[in-house]
């Protein structure tokens, strides 16, 4: 999934890559990218992007979350204010036609919402193990993103469900 979204990473391109396994992958497939613009909430990504100095790195502020090294709550949520990016890949632990974007902590929803009005274009990066899971705290509906990119295990019926919300799919 972390290579095929990287291929929607122009150079010029300013972006949000959320925390999450998913999004460290990416940032793994474009650490060789040039004059790209990456904005974060994980610790670990701004590590791995920061060896490279033709990619401008900024990193939020907010409170430590130790399980994914990320950046979360009301003061990492702000940070997004008055910003504008072109892409954000978005990561999820649930997507559900019931539920929609689910995720475990309610600390986390700030910032997706703050990540998803800042930006043009929203990429959901989620394995198809995700789909149908619903977990603790909700996001919104699944009319919030753009593109999901997935793997080739999604099933035809929920293909349909995403065809249906108009949400172009991907598959890695």
């Amino acid at each position: 999934i972390g290579k095929k979204a990287a291929e929607f990473i122009d150079s010029g391109d300013t972006i949000i890559l959320d925390s999450g396994t998913t999004t460290t992958e990416i940032a793994k497939a474009i650490i060789d990218k040039r004059n790209i613009t990456v904005i974060t909430n994980a610790i670990n990504i701004v590590m791995l992007l920061g060896s490279n100095p033709a990619i401008n790195v900024i990193l939020t502020g907010g409170e430590f979350k130790p399980p994914t090294l990320s950046l979360t709550g009301q003061k990492a949520a702000d940070f997004f204010n008055g910003l504008h990016v072109d892409k954000l890949f978005l990561a999820t632990a649930g997507i559900s036609l019931k539920s929609g974007l689910t995720y475990p902590s309610l600390s986390d929803i700030a910032v997706k919402k703050a990540m998803i009005e800042a930006a043009d274009e929203v990429y959901l990066v989620a394995d198809s193990t995700k789909v149908g899971k619903s977990s603790l705290a909700r996001l919104g509906a699944l009319s919030l993103i753009h593109f999901l990119i997935t793997d080739s295990d999604i099933t035809e019926k929920d293909k349909e469900v995403f065809r249906e919300h108009e949400i172009d799919f991907i598959i890695a």
